[in-house]
C-alpha cells in the first residue's frame, strides 16, 4: 500500500538575516585588515621570514565568484579589521538556538504557504553544513520551537552544500515508506560563522540564511499547487578539496586550535575542474533514467556557489548557454549559502512556471557530494 504514497513538495521558506554585505564594504574591511598585518609585520616581511598579504578587490571577487553581496546574521564583526569574524552571542540553554531561529522563521513561512499547521508534521529534518552543536540535535528543538506532532521524530543530517536535496530525498522516502505524511527539510546556514575572513581567496564566498521545504503525500496536498517529485539521486565521491577540521576532538589536540584548517578550506580550481563534470554526467544520466529530454526541461534550481561553475553545468545539461530564466542565480545577493542555494532559487523563481512544467533542483559540494531532485508543476 505505501508504494503507492506519492511524495510532493507543497511549499517552501525563506528567512533572510537583515544585514547585507556589498563587495564595496567587504574589500575595504578586508584591506585595511592587510594594511594592520603588513605594518605590524613589517620586519619580518623585509626579512623574508613572512609573506606580505595581498589586497582584495570588488573585480577580483566578482570575476571569480558572481557574487556581489551577501546576507549575515552579525556585520559589524566581519567589518572590523580587528575582529573579522562574526560576533554573536552564546544564548542560555533554555533560549531558542540562533541556528533554530533561522529554521523556524523559515519553516514558518512554508507552513503558511501551504495552508499546514505545525501539529501536522511528522518529521524533522535539519539538514545544513554546520549544525550549532553536537547534541541534542537542532531538528529536535526545531521541531518542540514549532510546536510540531509530538509523536513525531527529528533528526539532523550533514552533507555539506548538498544537504537539502540528500534531506528531500530522504523525506520523499519516509512519505513513500508511510513513515510520515508531512516531513519539513529545514535548512539553516550561518556559513559565516566557519569562514576565514583573512583570507583574500575565500573571503567573500559564504552567507547567512534559513530555508525550508514542506515534504507532504500527494492526497494530503489535494488539488493545491504543489510539485511532483518525479524522481532523485544522490551521489559521493570522496575528497579532501573542500574541508573544514573544526570538531569536539579539537581539543584532544591543543597544538593545531586556530589553525586555517579549522575553519572552511579549498583548493578552488581542483573543485571547479572535478565537480563541474561529475555533477553534469549525474544530471544527464538521471535524466535518462527518468525518460527526460533536456528540451523539456524548463528550469533548473543549481547550487549557487559559483556562477561560472553554474554555467558550465546548465551548458552541458541544455546543450546551449543557458539563460536567467533557464537558469535563474540568487548568487549575486546572497552568496554561497550552502545547502540553501538552490532552495533560494526555487523558491524565488518558481511561481511563474505553469502545470506540466519539469524543472530540477540541483546541489552539489564538499564530499565530493551531489544531488538532483528532478519535479513537475501540478496545479
Amino acid at each position: 500500500m505505501s508504494s503507492a504514497i506519492k511524495p510532493v513538495i507543497s511549499a517552501t521558506g525563506l528567512y533572510t538575516p537583515p544585514n547585507s554585505i556589498t563587495n564595496e564594504e567587504l574589500v575595504d574591511s578586508f584591506n585595511r585588515y592587510v594594511e594592520l598585518y603588513n605594518a605590524e609585520h613589517a620586519a619580518a616581511i623585509e626579512a623574508g621570514e613572512v609573506a606580505a598579504l595581498t589586497p582584495s578587490s570588488v573585480e577580483f571577487i566578482e570575476k571569480a565568484s558572481g557574487i556581489k553581496a551577501r546576507f549575515v546574521v552579525n556585520k559589524d564583526g566581519i567589518l572590523d579589521p580587528s575582529i573579522m569574524a562574526p560576533r554573536i552571542p552564546e544564548r542560555p540553554n533554555e533560549e531558542l538556538s540562533v541556528l533554530a531561529e533561522l529554521a523556524v522563521r523559515a519553516a514558518r513561512q512554508a507552513l503558511e504557504r501551504a495552508g499546514r499547521e505545525p501539529m501536522d508534521v511528522d518529521a524533522v529534518i535539519c539538514a545544513a553544513s554546520n549544525m550549532q552543536r553536537a547534541y541534542p540535535a537542532m531538528a529536535i528543538e526545531i521541531q518542540a520551537a514549532l510546536g510540531c506532532n509530538p509523536e513525531g521524530f527529528a533528526f539532523d543530517m550533514n552533507v555539506a552544500c548538498s544537504s537539502a536535496t540528500f534531506g528531500i530525498q530522504t523525506a520523499a522516502d519516509f512519505v513513500r515508506a508511510g513513515h510520515a505524511r508531512s516531513v519539513l527539510v529545514v535548512n539553516p546556514e550561518i556559513c559565516s560563522g566557519h569562514l576565514n575572513f583573512k583570507d583574500r581567496d575565500s573571503h567573500f564566498i559564504f552567507g547567512d540564511v534559513g530555508t525550508a521545504i514542506l515534504i507532504e503525500a500527494a492526497d494530503v496536498v489535494g488539488d493545491k499547487p504543489h510539485w511532483e517529485i518525479l524522481g532523485t539521486k544522490l551521489k559521493t565521491q570522496f575528497s579532501n578539496n573542500i574541508r573544514n577540521n573544526f570538531g569536539f576532538l579539537n581539543h584532544t589536540a591543543p597544538e593545531g586550535i586556530g589553525a586555517k584548517d579549522k575553519l572552511f578550506v579549498q583548493e578552488g580550481r581542483k573543485v571547479f575542474k572535478e565537480v563541474v563534470p561529475m555533477v553534469a554526467a549525474m544530471i544527464i544520466e538521471h535524466m535518462e533514467t527518468l525518460g527526460l529530454e533536456a528540451s523539456g526541461l524548463r528550469r533548473m534550481w543549481l547550487h549557487q556557489a559559483n556562477a561560472n561553475m553554474n554555467r558550465l553545468i546548465a551548458g552541458k545539461v541544455l546543450g546551449h548557454e543557458a539563460t536567467e530564466d533557464e537558469s535563474p542565480t540568487v548568487l549575486d545577493t546572497y552568496a554561497n549559502t550552502s545547502s540553501a542555494g538552490s532552495i533560494i532559487a526555487f523558491h524565488k523563481n518558481s511561481d511563474d512556471l505553469g502545470a506540466g512544467d519539469t524543472g530540477l533542483i540541483c546541489s552539489f559540494g564538499a564530499g565530493y557530494s551531489a544531488g538532483s531532485v528532478f519535479v513537475r508543476k501540478v496545479a
